[in-house]
């Protein structure tokens, strides 16, 4: 596996520890499925985590931005976000409906209880990455 140049903003840390212990796990068991994904996928040399409207986010040169954050107004829940005119969400739902919950057209929601679906969600991430060299694909190619 070969190992891409990761550029973090050294704010987003703060905000990973600043997050409730039962959360801190999940959401970050999220950013290494991200950095795993990333790695895996040839194309991808560097990949960017900065913050956006103050949450964890992560961009590539071909991708869209992916985001994920937990909320305390919804404390049972973290979710993914995505960019809500994409094609991301509404691809995930036909081919994962069983799979995800999902908030319109910008989240893949997870209960904090629930085991990740982790190989589903690789392919979401991956798709998410890499967007401007798949959207043209049926279903982004998943």
């Amino acid at each position: 596996m070969k190992t891409i140049k990761l550029q973090s903003n050294p704010e987003v840390k703060a905000v990973f520890e600043a997050y409730p212990k039962k959360v801190k796990g999940k959401m970050e068991k999220l950013r290494q499925l991200v950095l795993e994904t990333a790695e895996e996928v040839e194309e991808i040399t560097t990949l960017e985590e900065t913050l956006k409207w103050g949450e964890p986010s992560y961009l590539t040169k071909k991708g869209s931005t992916l985001r994920m954050d937990w909320k305390q107004k919804s404390p049972d829940q973290y979710a993914m976000y995505f960019k809500c005119t994409s094609q991301l969400v509404p691809s995930f739902r036909t081919v994962f409906k069983d799979v995800f919950s999902f908030e319109k057209n910008r989240a893949i929601v997870f209960q904090l209880d629930d085991e990740l679906p982790k190989t589903e969600l690789k392919q979401c991430i991956k798709a998410t990455l890499t967007y401007h060299n798949v959207k043209h694909l049926p279903l982004l190619g998943l």
